[in-house]
C-alpha cells in the first residue's frame, strides 16, 4: 500500500536552533527577524519538553506533559510561535519517543515505578526486565561497592538520598537498618561499573542515565504524546523530527500511529541509512533527517583515488597501530565484538534469555534442545555481521540477517554440531513462513532489532570512527569511511531517486550530532587531493622526541587542527584538547570513559599542546593557508549543493556563515544573531534560501532534477544540475586537481534553453554553451535563475 505523504506546509527550508537555558525561547524569538530574512520557512527546535535541569540538549526528557520551564515554559513557546508567524515562519520540533532520563527525583513516572514496583500504573511505561535481578530495578549510580558507599546512603523521611540522587522508599521501610531497607525496595543502587553486565532496563545505546520507553503500548503513546499533539492541533507547532526511531520495538507501528494522530504533519525521522540501504517505503513520513544526503555531498568533494593514497600514507605513518585501525571492515568487526561483550553485555544477556525461553517452549525439538551459550554465540556472530542498523517488520528480515552472514557465523563454533544454533536463531528471526508465532517470538525479533541498532551506533559511530582515521571527514554519521568518495554520476543518481521517492525528505550537512561541522570536513576533503604532501608534512612535524603517544592519535590530531583552521580565540587549544580527549576515550584503545588511563591522557594533552597547538602547528597552518582557495571551493560548493539539491535543507545554527566546530559539546555552543559581518558563504546561503522561498515550485515535491554535463578537458570538475527548468546550480569539484591539470581550458556547460541570470553576482547573464571559466569568474560556484519564462 502506498503511504500517505505529509499534507500541508511542507517547509521550503528549516533553521535548527539548539535550545538550552543559555538560549531559551525568548532568545529564539529575538532572532526571528534575522532568521526570517535569510529565507527559511520554519525554525527547527531541539526538544522543548521538560528535561533534566541544566540540560544543554533536551534529549533527557523527564515530563512529556510540560514544556520546559528553563526555556520559558509553554507561554514562552507560544510567544515564540506567535513571533515566528508574524514573520511568516512555522515551527518544527524534535521529539524523543525512545527514552527518558533515569533521574527519579525529576521523573515523576519513574519515581512512582521505583516506589510501587510492577504494580504501578507507570510500570508499563518503561522497558524493564522484572524477571531479572530478583524483580528489582538495578540503578548503577554508586561510586563504588555498596559497602564502601554506605555512609553516603542517607534516609531522609520517605526518601533515600545519595549525593545528588534521590529515590523513594516503600511505605513503612524508613526505620529499617540500611541492609534490610535496600532489600525491601523495588530497586537496588549498585556500583556504576555493574551497568555493563547487570542493568535490567533498556537504555539509549549504553547510556545508563537514559531508560527506554515502551511507546509501542497505546496508553504510553497517548500519555507521552498528548502535549506535542495538542501543540500541533492548536497550530503552535507545524512539523516533527523524530529522534532515534531505531531504538523502538516497533518503528513501523509507531510511525503509523504518529501519522494518524498528527494529521499527517510533515515528519522526518533520524534514520541513518547504510550505504545502499533504502528507507522503508511504507513509512508514512516525509523522509529522513538527512544523514544520507550528508554522505553524498561530502563524498562528491572527496577524491576517491586520493583517499586511497591517503590511507596508504596513514598506514605507513601509524604502522604499529594498523592492525587495529588500518582496515575499515576489520576495525568495525573488532569494535562490534568488544561492544557486545562489554558496553552491551547486559543487553546481549537479555536477548539470549529471550531466545532460550522461546526455544524451551517450542514443540519443535530442533529449537528446544539449544544451550543458552550456543544461542548467545549465534546471536553475537549474527549481530556483528549486520551491515545495517536493524530489520523492520515491514521489510525482508532475510535481506538483513543474511544467509551469507549465517554461513560465516557457523565457523565461529569450535564444535561443528553446535553451529546449528545459528540456523535456529536465523529461523526465529527471519521466520519467512510464519512458523514461529506468539508474543515470545515477537519479543525476540524486537529485542534483536533494538540490540542491533544500539550495537551499530556504538561500534561504528562511537568506536570505529575513532579508530579508523585516514580521513576524518569520512568518519561522519551516515558515512562510509571504507568508501569515502562519491562520483558525480552516483550523486546525480541519488538526487534523482530522492526527488522521485522522497521529495520532502530532510537534508543536512551540519547538525548537533556531527563530529565536525561541514566547513571543517570540507577543508579536510582537500587532503585527498594532495595526500603525498600531507604525509610528507606530518613526517616532518611529528618528531619522536616530542612524546608522540601513538601514530593514530597523532594523525588524527594534525587533521583536527588542519580542519579547524585559523582559530584566534583564546579557547582554541581548549577546544582541540577537548575533542581529542573525547577521541581517545571513544576509541577505547589505550583509555576509555570507564577505564581511564591518566598517564596516557596526560601524554596526549602534552603532545597536542607541544605539537598541533604549538610551534609545529604553525607549519600545518601555513600549509592550510596555501590551500585556502581549494578549501573555499569545497566550503561554498558544499553549501550551495546542499541548499539546492532535492529535499528540505536544514541549516544548523550559525552555519549560514563560516562555521568551524568540532564534536559536541563544541558544536552546541550558542551563536549570536546576527552572527557578525557577512562573508561569501553568508551571501551564497541567503541567496539560495531566498530563491527557494521565491520559487518553491522549483524545489518542491513536484519539482524535477536533471543533471547537466559539462564538455571539455576539465568536465569532471564541474558538477551541475537544473531544477524544474528554472534554476541551475554549478559547482567546482576537486579544484586543486583542476589547477594542477591546467584549469578549465575551454570547458563549457550547455545551459537549458532560455536566459539565465546569475543570482550570486547580479548583472551577469548567460545562455547557450557558457564557458565554465566565465561562470566561475568570481566564485567557484554559480546559481542561475531563468529570466525569460512565459
Amino acid at each position: 500500500m502506498t503511504p500517505v505523504r505529509p499534507g500541508p506546509r511542507v517547509p521550503t527550508a528549516t533553521y535548527r536552533l539548539q535550545l538550552q537555558p543559555a538560549f531559551p525561547f525568548a532568545a529564539a524569538a529575538a532572532a526571528v527577524p534575522y532568521l526570517a530574512s535569510l529565507g527559511v520557512s520554519h525554525l527547527h527546535l531541539s526538544p522543548v519538553l521538560e528535561a533534566v535541569p541544566g540540560s544543554t540538549h533536551g534529549y533527557d526528557v523527564v515530563d512529556h506533559a510540560r514544556v520546559r520551564e528553563e526555556l520559558g515554559g509553554e507561554g514562552g513557546l507560544r510567544a515564540l510561535a506567535e513571533t515566528a508567524r508574524e514573520h511568516g515562519l512555522g515551527l518544527v520540533v524534535d521529539i524523543v519517543p525512545n527514552h527518558m532520563a533515569m533521574a527519579p527525583r525529576h521523573n515523576h513516572a519513574l519515581w512512582e515505578v521505583l516506589r510501587e514496583g510492577p504494580a504501578s500504573p507507570y510500570a508499563r511505561w518503561f522497558d524493564i526486565d522484572w524477571e531479572a535481578q530478583g524483580g528489582r530495578v538495578l540503578l548503577p549510580v554508586l561510586g563504588g561497592p555498596v559497602g564502601a558507599e554506605r555512609e553516603h546512603l542517607v534516609v531522609d523521611g520517605d526518601v533515600l538520598r545519595y549525593h545528588e540522587h534521590a529515590f523513594p522508599l516503600r511505605s513503612g521501610t524508613g526505620h529499617l537498618p540500611l541492609p534490610e531497607l535496600l532489600d525491601a525496595q523495588w530497586y537496588r543502587p549498585v556500583w556504576w561499573r555493574l551497568a555493563r553486565t547487570e542493568v535490567n532496563y533498556r537504555r539509549f545505546f549504553s547510556i545508563s542515565e537514559l531508560i527506554g520507553v515502551r511507546v509501542e503500548d497505546p496508553e504510553v503513546f497517548d500519555a507521552t504524546h498528548a502535549k506535542i499533539l495538542q501543540l500541533l492541533a492548536e497550530g503552535v507547532v507545524d512539523g516533527l523530527r523524530v529522534d532515534h526511531p531505531d531504538g523502538l520495538a516497533d518503528p513501523d507501528g509507531y510511525l503509523a500511529r504518529l501519522h494518524e494522530a498528527s494529521g499527517g504533519r510533515w515528519t522526518v525521522v533520524e534514520k541513518i541509512l547504510a550505504d545502499g540501504e533504502r528507507l522503508p517505503p511504507s513509512w508514512p513520513v516525509a523522509g529522513t533527517t538527512g544523514y544520507d544526503a550528508l554522505r553524498q555531498v561530502d563524498g562528491l568533494f572527496t577524491d576517491r583515488a586520493g583517499a586511497g593514497e591517503l590511507l596508504a600514507g596513514y598506514r605507513r605513518f601509524a604502522a604499529p597501530q594498523t592492525d587495529r585501525g588500518g582496515d575499515w571492515e576489520a576495525t568495525v568487526r573488532r569494535a562490534a565484538y568488544n561492544v557486545l561483550t562489554h558496553e552491551l553485555a547486559a543487553e546481549t544477556d537479555r536477548l539470549t534469555r529471550t531466545a532460550a525461553r522461546l526455544c524451551a517452549s517450542s514443540p519443535d525439538l530442533a529449537l528446544r534442545d539449544r544451550a543458552p551459550w550456543a544461542l548467545r554465540t549465534a546471536l553475537v556472530e549474527l549481530l556483528v555481521r549486520m551491515r545495517v542498523y536493524r530489520p523492520y517488520a515491514s521489510g525482508d528480515a532475510a535481506a538483513v540477517v543474511t544467509e551469507e552472514a549465517a554461513a560465516e557465523a557457523r565457523h565461529a563454533f569450535v564444535v561443528p554440531e553446535e553451529a546449528g544454533a545459528v540456523d535456529v536463531v536465523r529461523r526465529l528471526l527471519v521466520d519467512a513462513d510464519g512458523e514461529v508465532a506468539g508474543a515470545a517470538a515477537g519479543e525476540l525479533r524486537a529485542r534483536f532489532a533494538q540490540t542491533a541498532s544500539a550495537l551499530r551506533a556504538k561500534s561504528v559511530e562511537d568506536t570505529a570512527f575513532y579508530r579508523y582515521v585516514p580521513l576524518l571527514s569520512a568518519t561522519e554519521v551516515g558515512g562510509d569511511p571504507g568508501r569515502p568518495g562519491v562520483s558525480p554520476e552516483d550523486f546525480h543518481a541519488y538526487c534523482a531517486r530522492v526527488q522521485r521517492d522522497w521529495p520532502a525528505t530532510g537534508t543536512v550537512v551540519s547538525t548537533h550530532d556531527t563530529k565536525r561541522s561541514a566547513d571543517v570536513r570540507a577543508a579536510l576533503a582537500v587532503l585527498t587531493e594532495c595526500p603525498a604532501r600531507w604525509a610528507q608534512l606530518l613526517a616532518e612535524v611529528t618528531l619522536p622526541e616530542e612524546g608522540v603517544p601513538d601514530g593514530q592519535l597523532a594523525w588524527a590530531a594534525w587533521q583536527t587542527v588542519f580542519g579547524l583552521g585559523p582559530a584566534d580565540e583564546e579557547r582554541a587549544e581548549e577546544r582541540v584538547q577537548g575533542a581529542l580527549l573525547k577521541h581517545v576515550r571513544e576509541a577505547g584503545l589505550y583509555t576509555s570513559w570507564t577505564e581511564q588511563e591518566p598517564p596516557y591522557e596526560e601524554a596526549v594533552a602534552a603532545f597536542v599542546a607541544a605539537g598541533p597547538c604549538g610551534p609545529p602547528g604553525e607549519r600545518v597552518a601555513a600549509f592550510r593557508k596555501a590551500l585556502e582557495p581549494h578549501v573555499r571551493a569545497n566550503v561554498l560548493g558544499t553549501a550551495l549543493v546542499h541548499l539546492t539539491m532535492p529535499g528540505v535543507p536544514d541549516v544548523y545554527q550559525g552555519t549560514e556563515g563560516e562555521y568551524r566546530a568540532l564534536v559536541d559539546p563544541d558544536n552546541r555552543r550558542p551563536v549570536p544573531f546576527p552572527p557578525g559581518a557577512p562573508g561569501e558563504k553568508d551571501a551564497v546561503t541567503a541567496a539560495a534560501l531566498r530563491l527557494r522561498a521565491r520559487r518553491p515550485g522549483a524545489f518542491g515535491t513536484t519539482a524535477t532534477y536533471t543533471p547537466l554535463a559539462a564538455e571539455g578537458p576539465a568536465a569532471p570538475h564541474c558538477v551541475a544540475f537544473v531544477r524544474s527548468a528554472a534554476v541551475v546550480t554549478a559547482v567546482t569539484r576537486l579544484s586543486l586537481r583542476l589547477a594542477e591539470a591546467g584549469g578549465w581550458r575551454g570547458t563549457r556547460l550547455a545551459l537549458p534553453p532560455g536566459r539565465w541570470a546569475d543570482v550570486l553576482t547580479p548583472g551577469r547573464e548567460f545562455a547557450g554553451h557558457a564557458r565554465v571559466a566565465d561562470l566561475f569568474e568570481r566564485l567557484p560556484v554559480v546559481l542561475l535563475e531563468r529570466t525569460d519564462e512565459g
